[in-house]
């Protein structure tokens, strides 16, 4: 199998960084696990086919009718799981148990808590790709670049988009 390039991201709030789009021009997929904010964020991959999205807690009618809550499919035959609210690992929500019991994946995508973290344990790969966006507590903007090989994710690549706010707080 070639490999297969993915671009992930999380928790935009409405504001997408036009650093993203030149950071995912060579992903075959882009995946954003839930608070859009916006829909326009989605149509730059929409156009070109290839977006996967969840809505998230801070998402609207418009945003929940265009997206899914959660997302169950497979990449070059590796099941995986993305939803937006997944709880913190490894401690999940009980839906996320619930449907990791069901379905069986081997990698669950997540944002909602603003913290990039991918670690595997138990079985099932957990990858949040932190917030992309200019809106919460986090310090440093980031998102994800996956590479899948022969039926696997094989790299993993964290995204420095900058701070979160362009402001300068003088001390």
């Amino acid at each position: 199998m070639e490999p297969y390039q993915i671009g992930i991201f999380s928790d935009t709030h409405g504001w997408l960084d036009p650093a993203l789009i030149e950071h995912f021009a060579d992903c075959q997929e882009v995946w954003h696990a839930g608070d859009i904010g916006d829909l326009a964020i989605l149509e730059t991959w929409r156009r070109k086919g290839n977006v996967r999205a969840v809505w998230g807690n801070i998402d609207g009618n418009e945003v929940r009718k265009a997206t899914k809550e959660y997302f169950y499919f497979e990449v070059q035959g590796f099941p995986i799981l993305m939803l937006h609210i997944a709880g913190k690992h490894p401690r999940y929500t009980p839906q996320t148990n619930a449907l990791i019991k069901q379905l069986k994946p081997k990698m669950l995508v997540c944002g909602h808590s603003h913290i990039c973290r991918v670690v595997k344990e138990g079985g099932v790969l957990y990858v949040n790709p932190g917030a992309a966006g200019k809106h919460g507590f986090h310090n440093i903007r980031t998102a994800l670049k996956m590479k899948f090989t022969d039926g696997k994710p094989t790299e993993v690549k964290v995204i420095e988009l900058g701070p979160r706010s362009d402001r300068i707080i003088a001390s």
